[in-house]
């Protein structure tokens, strides 16, 4: 059973109707950094609600390699593990925890139930969908129409602003692996930027002076 002061991230868009169906038949589980919590092809039987920590969503290319659609933060859930859940199919995604991550898991019974007899949770789930449908957008624009070293310093900042710090601890490999790039171009790029002043390189850190 969940506890109430766990929902906290959610009381502004809940009813309590709503607020005491998650306590009475959802269940919490933590993830550590780097863990898959849902997988691509994988059955889906519950949505996740995140409760805090920031949870990356791939996409999978022809050849294995992982496309970054957008990142999950506190009070938000996953749009298209959403999508999947209705037509009932497998999940056509892969959500990382990014660092440790707690995340209330919502039967899939519940969920479609709740969508059709409550309005406070017929709206989170519109609005998610709307939300991230956006940020799907956003990340089309930028493959269209930014250069990669643009693409690059939006990643880091918008990172900055996901983990309210101007230090960032990670991996040239990551972040190639999230821009669908080599190691090698991200890390060319990266020495031009802090040749621009605009950040500073470490050890498996960035520190990004500009934002």
């Amino acid at each position: 059973m969940i506890s109430k002061e766990l929902l906290q991230p959610f009381n502004y868009v809940f009813d309590s109707e709503i607020i005491d169906s998650i306590c009475k038949t959802a269940f919490l589980k933590t993830f550590k950094r780097h863990d898959i919590i849902i997988d691509i092809a994988q059955d889906l039987n519950f949505i996740p609600l995140l409760i805090n920590g920031n949870i990356k969503v791939l996409r999978e290319d022809d050849s294995g390699s992982d496309l970054l659609l957008y990142v999950l933060e506190s009070g938000d859930t996953c749009a298209m593990s959403l999508t999947c859940c209705m037509a009932k199919s497998v999940s056509k995604i892969r959500a990382i925890a990014e660092v440790d991550v707690q995340v209330i898991m919502i039967p899939i019974a519940n969920m479609k139930l709740w969508f059709h007899s409550n309005e406070s949770w017929r709206n989170f789930i519109l609005q998610s969908y709307q939300i991230r449908f956006d940020e799907m957008l956003e990340t089309i624009d930028t493959l269209a129409f930014m250069k990669m070293d643009q693409r690059l310093f939006k990643y880091l900042t918008d990172h900055v602003k996901l983990t309210a710090s101007t230090t960032l601890e990670i991996t040239h490999q990551a972040i190639a692996e999230d821009l669908h790039t080599s190691r090698v171009v991200i890390s060319r790029l990266l020495k031009q930027l802090e040749n621009e002043k605009k950040i500073k390189l470490g050890r498996n850190k960035i520190i990004v002076l500009v934002f």
